[in-house]
């Protein structure tokens, strides 16, 4: 797609009706397509968004909206530059994962599911990352940290905020 980024909002909405046009004749069917791509333009779903492709592909919001929110890859809220994801499956868990994510959210002053004001971070808790041996783990887009301690949040997440 580019970078979508730095584009004004008009210009995400002209992309979004290229995206929407293109499938128009496909309707329902192609709903994932055209929600897979339009989350590539606002890195997100929002509500205007979902009003968009329902009109364009005729089809309700209500159905819309329950694919979005039934898929997690696709999201309602923005995510940031560096989205973290604390992993809270059963290993990481008993190893003291809820701490972990207590201090990520201290430290960057936002909850569970949330981005902050400047948009550089988000926080997701997950169930697996699929590196059990390494508990407690979390990811910082493809970075992962293992064998974590809520101490070593701050400086962790202080080499992410001065990039």
């Amino acid at each position: 797609m580019g970078n979508t980024k730095n584009m004004t909002h008009d210009e995400k909405l002209a992309k979004l009706g290229q995206i929407i046009g293109r499938h128009k004749k496909d309707g329902r069917k192609a709903l994932m397509q055209v929600l897979q791509e339009s989350q590539d333009v606002y890195g997100y779903l929002p509500l205007e968004v979902q009003r968009e492709v329902a009109q364009g592909l005729g089809i309700s919001v209500a159905e819309v909206y329950g694919v979005v929110s039934f898929y997690s890859f696709f999201s309602l809220v923005p995510k940031g530059e560096y989205e973290i994801s604390v992993c809270l499956g059963t290993a990481c868990y008993v190893k003291g994962s809820q701490a972990i994510l207590d201090k990520v959210e201290e430290v960057l002053g936002i909850k569970d599911g949330e981005c902050t004001e400047d948009q550089k971070f988000s926080i997701r808790a997950c169930r697996c990352i699929g590196a059990c041996g390494l508990a407690p783990v979390m990811m910082i887009n493809d970075d992962v940290y293992g064998r974590l301690t809520p101490d070593q949040i701050p400086a962790i997440l202080a080499k992410y905020k001065e990039a």
